[in-house]
């Protein structure tokens, strides 16, 4: 069972701030939110409170993966976390070439990235901007946002359509009705949003987390990094070229880490750990 509270309500409230490097601080119907402005490009994270929750699909669960074993896990430390994937406009305020497919809007995700060009964008993204902790979600941190409180197939509860989600609806999931196939990306943040303010966790682009791929431990784990070694890095949230199944909040997937599939970008998180 997910629990999406914090593990103290106060220290839930202090935890976020200060956030001197923030050029706004704000709070709506999600939550505390925070923008982030390189020139004129500006990014919205949501303040993601510590917590408990099971990680990995239940037995049960269609379309399941062999490698998404349920265990408890807790995340002791809130962060902050991009409401959207990193967009064109925004990695163009801080890196100067586009590797993107889909270049027709700035708002469109920034894709055609590896694992290492995303750490060499945080990397000067934290140099622009001194004492910002920009880094990559963990897996467990990504998925702990994507459910947002729940534990469904997917946050939105036990079915998508693709009219709120960008994935291939030629495959839908379970009996659900086909869809749409819009064969490429959506402007990020244009698709609603999870019950914790976070745009297009499902579908759109897969995003990198920060870990090295690996099978799951068995027992509860306390603020996970997965393991110091590798050969393949996690990615999670489906594409709009995948099927609806890979859309799952549980859905794990990994290539190497220098590897630039058109439907790969990436989220920003914000916090030390």
């Amino acid at each position: 069972m997910s629990d999406p509270s914090p593990e103290n309500a106060e220290a839930a409230i202090a935890d976020p701030f200060p956030v001197p490097w923030a050029s706004e601080v704000l709070e709506d119907t999600f939550g505390h939110s925070l923008v982030l402005a390189v020139d004129k490009a500006r990014q919205v994270f949501r303040w993601i409170p510590p917590g408990r929750f099971v990680m990995g699909s239940p037995v049960a669960e269609l379309a399941r993966g062999s490698a998404e074993l349920p265990h408890e896990v807790r995340l002791s430390r809130g962060f902050w976390l991009a409401d959207t994937a990193c967009t064109q406009a925004f990695w163009l305020a801080v890196w100067p070439v586009n590797p993107s497919h889909f270049q027709d809007h700035p708002d469109n995700p920034v894709e055609n990235v590896s694992w290492h060009d995303a750490q060499g964008f945080i990397a000067e993204l934290n140099r622009r901007l001194p004492g910002l902790p920009a880094r990559l979600p963990s897996e467990a941190e990504w998925e702990y946002a994507c459910r947002a409180g729940t534990s469904t197939p997917f946050a939105f509860g036990e079915q998508i359509t693709s009219e709120a989600v960008n994935y291939h609806g030629g495959y839908p999931y379970a009996d659900g009705e086909k869809g749409r196939h819009r064969q490429r990306t959506v402007a990020a943040g244009s698709l609603p949003a999870n019950p914790w303010g976070l745009h297009e966790m499902h579908g759109n682009v897969w995003e990198w987390c920060s870990d090295w791929y690996a099978d799951y431990p068995t027992k509860p784990q306390l603020d996970p990094l997965g393991p110091k070694h590798g050969k393949q890095r996690v990615l999670r949230g489906g594409t709009w070229s995948d099927p609806s199944r890979y859309a799952r909040s549980a859905n794990r997937s990994r290539i190497e880490p220098a590897y630039r599939p058109r439907s790969t970008g990436f989220r920003i998180a914000l916090g030390n750990r």
